[in-house]
């Protein structure tokens, strides 16, 4: 019986994984000229940790966790997300210590849902994400905004749609909260039961159902910015101000909503305008999270970040017709002919390898024609034919493979010989 792929996870191969190294490249480059340090979290945590950090009343939660028991009995998470990992590690590490404040931080790495998958999401899926620790600015809520749209244009994506909005502190929280619970109940028997388990705990949710966004109530609900109190509206406004002077364009959008409690103050999600990209078009999503620190367990700290999926933005890049420039060349290939000249291609090639060429050669004993359309297949810049005559005269064949140009070359020199030509 045949074993296939687990379903909603996917390979990625050779052909394929050079795209993810280069994007992946790309966004640490970034994060280098902003001054972000990459962290690595545990793929498993304790389930706690997301009950508290990304709240009981979310879909994360209720439905889509990975969760199993060790065999010492502890309940334990794939993780969905990764903000609620690298502040866990941030408070257990004590990093709000560090005289080098706020505490900027980016993550590359597996994530896990249980979701019904579809094109671009899937219950294995890669995440970047940037966490900024401590500081209450709206600069750098502006910044990590930036920071996000950066990643994408960097990678030449063009149709693209910034939409902010803000969540308020916990007082305009609080009247907008009874303000939503007047709205709904009702008619919240109209609802499906989550929404309906949501309305006391968490009315902010219900905004965010997926099955009940199409119902009137939804379109005339509240929107949380005509709640905001000074010290919130003020703050939103300067967020606004910073995105202005750096000539970043932005929507507001009174209805976006995050899907995880831990959000407030600013909330912002960049689209995919392209044709074709598909009825989703949301790309990333991110905000503050002033309190998050609190509740796993650290001293009041501010917080702001976002997280996007690889997987999605390849899809965005597709959908523009944008190829990227991954380059997938062999430097040389070593065509050996006869015994005497294979065991003097194995030393070749490892002496070109520690010289840093990327280097191959035939392992199949296959003829010479054969050996030169493997090489071709390599997409290879040199080819270096050694037969018996050539070790006998201590020379080497060298072959162009973009001009067809061949010299013969000292074995001796042929690393040199190649150094002068790379």
């Amino acid at each position: 019986m045949a074993i296939h792929i687990p379903r909603g996870t996917q390979d990625i191969l050779p052909g394929v994984v050079e795209q993810w190294q280069y994007v992946e490249q790309k966004m640490r480059e970034l994060c280098k000229r902003y001054n972000y340090s990459e962290i690595r979290t545990p793929i498993f945590e304790q389930t706690e940790l997301f009950q508290r950090g990304v709240g009981e009343t979310t879909d994360i939660v209720q439905k889509e966790m990975y969760t199993f028991e060790d065999r010492g009995g502890r309940s334990m998470t794939l993780r969905p997300e990764g903000t609620a990992p690298t502040v866990r590690s941030y408070v257990e590490h004590k990093m709000y210590s560090n005289p080098n404040q706020p505490t900027k931080l980016f993550y590359i790495g597996p994530m896990f849902r249980y979701e019904r998958p579809q094109a671009g999401r899937y219950r294995q899926f890669v995440q970047f994400g940037v966490e900024a620790l401590g500081s209450n600015d709206p600069a750098i809520d502006a910044e990590v905004i930036a920071l996000a749209l950066d990643v994408y244009r960097e990678l030449g994506l063009k149709q693209l749609k910034l939409v902010i909005n803000s969540l308020g502190d916990i007082e305009s929280r609080k009247e907008h909260r009874e303000a939503l619970i007047a709205h709904f109940k009702p008619r919240i028997g109209e609802f499906c039961s989550d929404c309906q388990n949501r309305l006391e705990k968490n009315p902010m949710r219900i905004l965010d159902c997926k099955k009940d966004r199409d119902h009137e109530l939804m379109h005339t609900a509240p929107p949380i910015i005509d709640y905001l109190n000074e010290e919130s509206r003020n703050f939103f406004e300067k967020v606004k101000t910073y995105l202005t002077e750096m000539g970043i364009e932005y929507e507001v959008d009174p209805r976006l909503v995050r899907g995880l409690d831990y959000y407030n103050h600013t909330a912002f999600e960049i689209m995919s305008n392209a044709e074709g990209f598909g009825a989703i078009t949301t790309l990333m999503g991110g905000g503050r999270y002033n309190g998050l620190v609190e509740e796993i367990g650290g001293p009041p700290t501010p917080g702001i970040g976002f997280a996007l999926s690889i997987e999605r933005l390849l899809l965005a890049l597709g959908a523009e017709g944008i190829t990227l420039p991954v380059e997938n060349k062999l430097d040389c290939y070593i065509v050996a002919l006869g015994e005497r000249a294979k065991d003097k291609a194995a030393s070749l090639l490892y002496e070109l390898r520690k010289a840093g060429f990327s280097a191959d050669k035939d392992y199949l004993d296959r003829k010479l024609k054969a050996q030169f359309k493997a090489a071709d297949r390599l997409n290879v810049k040199y080819v270096a034919v050694l037969g018996e005559d050539e070790l006998e005269k201590n020379v080497i064949n060298v072959k162009n493979m973009e001009t067809g140009n061949q010299e013969e070359v000292r074995i001796d020199f042929l690393i040199e010989y190649l150094l002068e030509r790379k």
